[in-house]
């Protein structure tokens, strides 16, 4: 342990890193953290290079700066595993440990590449935390794309309207550049250029002011039809327990009528995974067919997809189903969700043929969505944290959607900041493609996004309810949609030249 010792002053700066990343993100979502949190590590790397050994410096702190950020952010990780297993902590410390080596990188790297070139931390910092904030949500069966820094800004949507042209990770390279250039000005801030970098970060909030001005008078609002959200507040363990599925199955039923009664939608949402295992309930799919044909109103199911084998193995996918006004589901493929939440959905790196994994770690990974229609344009269809990923929801726009769904069950969160942090990545989505969002939870937050990213018709947590208003959307298909992720690639492409460079100037 000794060699994860720090000096005093630098424990200053990453307990201080921890608290303002917490207050950048929801529940507290506060501007000023957002533009300041990583002043705290460019502090730590600039003290690093009077080290006697500072590479060492350099990579605890990355480590402990890493470990505190995230463990911050992510406390809630222990709340939802408790649900899962006893060893909720030991999964929660696992993965803040891995995101603090992956800090300890960062930092060596960044210092190593500093100290060789001369160059800036200016250049180099945002060029390597945008390749790390990639290479986090492009990790295979471990991929966490969750909260990006960028996504800290999306309480203040008209900050973030650029993301139209650069994504999310632009809008974390700009964030990253702004707290550079702060951390430093006041480093200098006796020498009489120091206000310059200020001057320029203020410049460039009043650039992102005007472009979102500029954008909320050209993006035209286009309806696309009324959309009811399903709200049933199903406990996490209720909805598994055998003597509870068929009272939560008519109560699912009756709150889907009196939304229908209510505002005579022209789609019904359901959650995720909401009615576990229908498709193998006798009577149930005849249930919902008869109810949906009854209103005339097309209705997405959350539920569990299941191929049984001969030889005993049974595939299963968390799943959707589209039932049309005819309460049929012909021609509707069900939705088999593609990237599942690690250890819980599915064991990284593990064949759940290899071991009786079911409901926990054992799920199937599905193939790329299509688009559904169900009488008011094309969509998409996100389950869960899916939202988080940028490629899906451009993927679908590209594709020709008018609009995207996503379905979810945040009931495992339980009294944590982790609903909100989830609900937080749609309003980016909505940015990036200028395209409308409509989000059925099971717990909530149900709700919806226009393509300016303006969330409306927000439901509390943890109620009992059905909602329903209408869903917008826009004909505008913006740059960031043909072009993709373009600024992560680029700074991955960066960072590798960045490396070359410095081991050039070495030799």
């Amino acid at each position: 342990m000794r060699a994860l010792v720090l000096p005093k002053n630098d424990w200053a700066l990453v307990l201080a890193g921890g608290l303002l990343f917490a207050l950048a993100y929801p529940p507290f979502h506060l501007i000023l953290p957002s533009f300041t949190c990583l002043v705290p590590a460019v502090w730590l790397l600039v003290a690093s290079a009077d080290d006697e050994r500072p590479l060492r410096r350099r990579l605890v702190q990355g480590f402990w700066f890493g470990l505190a950020t995230s463990g911050t952010v992510l406390y809630w990780i222990v709340v939802a595993l408790w649900h899962f297993t006893p060893l909720a902590a030991a999964g929660y410390a696992a993965t803040i440990v891995i995101l603090g080596m992956y800090g300890a990188a960062l930092f060596g790297v960044v210092g190593w590449i500093v100290q060789r070139t001369k160059l800036s931390l200016l250049i180099v910092l945002p060029i390597g935390w945008t390749a790390l904030e990639w290479w986090i949500g492009h990790q295979g069966d471990v991929r966490f794309p969750w909260l990006g820094l960028g996504t800290s800004l999306t309480g203040y949507p008209i900050l973030v309207q650029i993301a139209d042209i650069v994504g999310a990770r632009g809008v974390t390279f700009l964030l990253v550049l702004a707290n550079t250039a702060l951390a430093l000005a006041w480093l200098r801030r006796r020498e009489s250029r120091a206000i310059r970098p200020v001057i320029a970060v203020g410049a460039g909030v009043v650039a992102a002011l005007g472009y979102g001005a500029l954008r909320a008078r050209t993006i035209t609002p286009r309806p696309v039809g009324t959309i009811a959200l399903v709200q049933p507040n199903v406990g996490f363990s209720e909805k598994w327990v055998e003597e509870k599925q068929l009272e939560n199955f008519r109560d699912l039923l009756a709150l889907s009528q009196a939304a229908i009664d209510s505002s005579a939608p022209d789609l019904v949402i359901w959650p995720e995974a909401v009615v576990p295992s229908f498709y193998h309930r006798p009577g149930w799919e005849q249930a919902i067919s008869a109810h949906v044909r009854a209103a005339a109103t097309p209705t997405l199911v959350g539920s569990i997809d299941y191929v049984p084998y001969e030889t005993g193995r049974l595939d299963h996918w968390n799943a959707a189903f589209l039932f049309d006004r005819n309460g049929s589901r012909a021609g509707n493929p069900p939705y088999h969700k593609r990237y599942l939440v690690p250890i819980v959905e599915r064991v990284p790196f593990v064949n759940p043929g290899w071991f009786d994994l079911r409901f926990f770690g054992g799920f199937s990974v599905g193939e790329p969505g299509v688009l559904y229609d169900a009488g008011l344009g094309p969509f998409g269809l996100l389950i869960c944290y899916e939202s988080a990923f940028e490629d899906m929801t451009r993927r679908y726009r590209a594709m020709g959607a008018d609009f995207v769904v996503n379905i979810t069950n945040d009931a495992w969160f339980g009294e944590t900041s982790a609903p909100y942090q989830h609900f937080a990545h749609l309003v980016m989505r909505a940015i990036e493609n200028r395209v409308g969002i409509a989000r059925a939870g099971n717990s909530g937050i149900s709700g919806f996004v226009d393509p300016l990213g303006r969330a409306y018709g927000l439901t509390p947590l943890n109620r009992r309810l059905h909602s329903a208003d209408v869903l917008v959307t826009s004909d505008t298909v913006p740059l960031y949609t043909r072009l993709g992720d373009w600024v992560g690639l680029l700074s991955l492409v960066g960072t590798a030249l960045l490396v070359g460079f410095a081991s050039w100037r070495r030799s």
